[in-house]
C-alpha cells in the first residue's frame, strides 16, 4: 500500500498507527535534513494529525460525506457568482454533487433531503443563469466599455416602443 503526496508515492506500513512515525527505509523529506526546530515542528504536526483522524474517526460518514456534498455547491456557487460566470466549472461542480448524491442515495439519513434540495436549487440557479448569458444578458465585466450605451442612449433603449403599436397581450 502506498500514500500518494504532491512529493510523489510513499510506502505505507499497513501496521503504522498513523501517530507519525515513518516506515523504515523510506525519507518523507528527500534526503533534506531537518534542524531541530523544523523536526520539532513536524512532530507536532505528526500528532496533530493523529489526533484530528481519531476526532474523524467518531464522525459518522454519512455527516463527512454530506459535508463533502456541500463542498461542491459552494464550489459551484462560487464559479457561477464570478464575474462573468465560469459555467463550464460551475457545471463540473454541479455533476459531482450530482453524482455523490445520486451514488449514496438512501444512505445520508436526514441531511439528504437538505442536500437533494440544494442540488434542485443549484441546478436551477444555473439553467437560468445560462440562459441570461447566453441571450445576451452578459454581466457588465465581461463587455466592452466602448460598447456600453451612455445614459441618453438608456433611456432612448428604455422608450423604444412605438405607442402606436398594438399591445401584443390584448
Amino acid at each position: 500500500m502506498s500514500l500518494w503526496t504532491p512529493g510523489g508515492e510513499h510506502p505505507i506500513d499497513p501496521d503504522d498507527d498513523g501517530a507519525g512515525g515513518t516506515v523504515p527505509g523510506t525519507d518523507p523529506f528527500g534526503g533534506q535534513q531537518l534542524s531541530p526546530e523544523q523536526a520539532a515542528e513536524a512532530q507536532q504536526m505528526a500528532a496533530e494529525m493523529a489526533e484530528v483522524r481519531e476526532q474523524l474517526s467518531q464522525v459518522p460518514a454519512a455527516q463527512v460525506i454530506a459535508n463533502h456534498a456541500m463542498g461542491c455547491w459552494e464550489l459551484a456557487a462560487i464559479h457561477l457568482s464570478a464575474q462573468p460566470p465560469n459555467f463550464a466549472e460551475a457545471q463540473l461542480a454541479i455533476d459531482a454533487f450530482g453524482a455523490l448524491t445520486e451514488v449514496v442515495k438512501g444512505k445520508l439519513g436526514p441531511d439528504e433531503v437538505t442536500l437533494n434540495d440544494a442540488l434542485a436549487q443549484l441546478r436551477l440557479a444555473f439553467v437560468q443563469m445560462k440562459a441570461s448569458f447566453d441571450a445576451g444578458g452578459a454581466p457588465p465585466a465581461a463587455s466592452d466599455a466602448s460598447d456600453a450605451p451612455d445614459a441618453g442612449e438608456q433611456s432612448d433603449a428604455a422608450d423604444d416602443t412605438d405607442p402606436e403599436a398594438p399591445d401584443p397581450e390584448g
